[in-house]
């Protein structure tokens, strides 16, 4: 009777028992069980240059054991590559995926090699340790299947030797395998995984792609034309949709979402290749254009930390020529000689790097003078994204963020060194005394991170400057709802990590500009619109008609301040007017008059005039409106509607005012003071949709012996009109 693993190599007279323990010991893999389900072949394996760049990033992040429960050890070299080799993106991304995949799982399968004897009884040497632990979860991740190889696929020495190693002790390595899910009570090892990983990698199983138009090189509506004549379908949604079908983002007009599945496809069609459509994370994308609603026509941008280049030029997609971005905190990527090539394909011109760090450099640098929005990304634990090697790859982040992803969490002491960076990093962005909004945004999910670190930099501001405060401003963004997003009341945009968009949180800060800062009309319509608030309204344009009744209105002139704040004044008001009449009944509003003395006469009390020899036939209508040549207090507007008498009117408390002395044209002589009955009249004012407090009116009374002037202006209207 053989023991099992006695046999060194398969294929010498292996019990059947032993034969079906591979089998057996990954049945329960979800993962796999998926896939196949799926109808996506087995896994094969990979190149052998994959396998020893794999090893080298796993040398890299590996989390080191303590020194008395070390077992295994690790060289400090790395491996290198076979001569000549060029490198390719897509071997690349497969490396990082296995150096990942060995990370979380790193514990366990250090296990299964001491288990199954392979260490310490072998004479391997350090620096392969690396490569034969990442060999090994392929090897168990395709069931301890012999690996495919190609026709032209390039043989490495030491890539050989670890196979030959493996397939001997295949059956030992299978029976330590079973014994580690028996001990863990698990149906594979993917269970053995804390549940924030294997939460995380649920959600990466089903995240889309986003990508997003470079309006630089061609329109929307080409790209559209162009997907649909390679059979692509435009639908609302991607989430569990199979063919190929693409959606536009919610929330960003110029982001297009795919399936997962399609990224192989998509790679190889012109619009990928040549610039024209460009995959990138779509929080990156939220920030970009939460920037864009804070530009005027001609501002420059300061971008910090940006990670990948895509970023700078979508920045640059949605701003004019006229403006510039600067960008910061990239110093090795400065000096790549490719980046200038790449600008230029991607049809950027408006954007010059800062070969210094941002800590660096001062609010008074005479190249950022017109810098009003500053975007800052800094270095975070991204603990919110769901496939991290995608991340960290087209984000250009340190590969130390794997550790933490495979750990499901990040460690307090790293927590607090991230979270004291990036506070520095927003207060010394609060001191560019020209700048007038920071956007900030993270990738994390820790409040530490989010909402502590702005809420301490808010407070900590420099009382003794003399610009104006930051303060808190909710994000704009182009297609943006509250049903939609999660808009929460203290102004923080967050997106938690789902199935369908990884984690991020954003944070506008914005301060009021300076009075003495001219800004043109077409600044303020340019951020008006980029806000969506002119929608349907038409501003700086006036009726015929109501240019009629200026011209006929014999009104004084109204004090010459600044157009905007004019109507910002009205709008307010109107808006608070609106508000308070649907919630109240109409109420009086109170003008005070300079009192003089001898002339305090109650409005709940007789007037004493002399009666008019034509007196009106209606006494409830003022005289000045049946004489044209009286003064007129407002010029009513013609499409409105007096009220009704079977409206209600609310009955006002009488109010003492004082009034100057008037007399009607035709007045008695000194002493005689005929009475006449004291007439109420009340009158409403109007504005279009808007239905304002009444004010209460008495005739008007000339001085005595005093010649009455055509279009004098009232003495009501003399005071500041109330609505100003």
């Amino acid at each position: 009777m053989l023991e099992p693993g006695e046999l060194q190599f398969p294929g010498d007279g292996i019990p059947h028992e032993l034969s079906q323990l591979p089998r057996l010991a990954l049945s329960g893999d979800e993962a796999s069980g998926e896939e196949d389900e799926s109808g996506v072949p087995d896994k094969t394996g990979y190149p052998d240059p994959v396998y020893v760049m794999a090893a080298n990033i796993f040398q890299g992040i590996r989390i080191e054991t303590a020194p008395e429960k070390l077992l295994i050890k690790y060289g400090s070299e790395p491996l290198r590559p076979s001569a000549g080799e060029p490198e390719d993106e897509s071997l690349q991304h497969l490396a990082y995926e296995l150096a990942f995949s060995t990370l979380k799982y790193q514990g366990i399968l250090e296990t299964i090699l001491i288990d199954s004897s392979i260490f310490p009884s072998t004479t391997i040497p350090d620096h392969l340790s690396s490569l034969i632990i990442v060999m090994l979860y392929d090897f168990q991740d395709r069931k301890f299947q012999a690996r495919l190889f190609t026709d032209n696929q390039q043989c490495i020495v030491e890539v050989q030797e670890v196979e030959n190693l493996l397939n001997s002790f295949k059956t030992k390595l299978a029976a330590a395998l079973a014994r580690c899910r028996i001990k863990h009570d698990a149906l594979s090892i993917y269970h053995i995984l804390p549940e924030t990983v294997r939460n995380q990698e649920r959600r990466a199983s089903t995240l889309p792609l986003y990508a997003w138009i470079n309006a630089l090189k061609i329109r929307p509506e080409e790209v559209y034309h162009s997907l649909k004549k390679r059979g692509y379908t435009k639908v609302n949604t991607v989430l569990h949709t199979g063919g190929k079908v693409f959606a536009v983002d919610q929330h960003c007009y110029d982001v297009l979402i795919f399936p997962s599945h399609l990224k192989s496809d998509l790679l190889n069609i012109d619009l990928f290749k040549d610039y024209k459509l460009i995959f990138q994370d779509k929080s990156r994308s939220l920030a970009v254009h939460s920037v864009k609603a804070l530009l005027n026509v001609d501002d420059d941008i300061l971008m910090v930390n940006t990670g990948s280049w895509y970023t700078v030029a979508h920045m640059s997609n949605l701003i004019s020529n006229n403006s510039k971005i600067f960008v910061c905190g990239v110093q090795a990527q400065a000096k790549h000689p490719d980046l200038k090539k790449l600008f230029t394909k991607m049809g950027c011109k408006n954007i010059e790097i800062l070969p210094e760090s941002f800590l660096n450099i001062e609010w008074k640098d005479n190249r950022l003078q017109k810098v009003k929005v500053i975007l800052l990304l800094p270095r975070c634990s991204g603990l919110g994204i769901s496939n991290p090697v995608e991340f960290i790859l087209n984000e250009h982040e340190d590969t130390d963020l794997l550790k933490d992803f495979s750990q499901g969490g990040t460690s307090a002491e790293k927590l607090r060194f991230l979270a004291q960076q990036q506070y520095e990093q927003l207060t010394h962005a609060m001191k560019f005394m020209k700048a007038q909004a920071v956007v900030y945004c993270t990738c994390s999910v820790y409040p530490e991170e989010n909402e502590v670190v702005v809420k301490k930099a808010l407070e900590f501001q420099d009382p003794g400057n003399k610009i104006q405060p930051y303060r808190l401003s909710p994000p704009v963004l182009p297609l943006c709802t509250r049903k939609e997003v999660h808009l929460s009341a203290d102004k923080f945009f967050r997106m938690e990590p789902s199935e369908i968009t990884n984690g991020c949180f954003l944070s506008v800060l914005t301060r009021e500009r300076d009075p003495s800062e001219t800004v043109s009309v077409k600044d303020v319509l340019a951020r008006a619109a980029a806000k969506g608030l002119l929608e349907g309204i038409e501003l700086g344009k006036s009726s015929k008609r109501e240019k009629k009744k200026k011209s006929k209105t014999a009104l004084p002139k109204a004090p010459t301040t600044d157009s905007k704040g004019i109507q910002t004044k009205i709008a307010e008001f109107l808006n608070r007017e609106t508000n308070a009449n649907a919630k109240r009944p109409l109420q009086p509003t109170t003008t005070k008059i300079s009192p003089l003395p001898k002339s305090t006469i109650p409005v709940a009390s007789s007037l004493q005039v002399r009666k008019p020899t034509k007196p009106a036939a209606n006494p409830l209508v003022p005289a000045f409106m049946k004489n044209p040549s009286l003064p007129r207090p407002y010029e009513r507007p013609s499409n409105l509607v007096r009220p009704r008498p079977e409206d209600k009117m609310v009955v006002l408390k009488p109010v003492e005012i004082v009034l100057p002395p008037v007399m009607f044209p035709s007045s008695p002589p000194p002493g005689i003071r005929p009475h006449i009955p004291t007439q109420h009249f009340y009158y409403g004012w109007f504005a279009p949709k808007t239905t304002m407090p009444c004010y209460h009116s008495t005739p008007l009374v000339p001085r005595k012996a005093e010649k009455p002037k055509r279009n004098l202006p009232s003495s009501l209207l003399r005071h500041r009109r109330p609505w100003l």
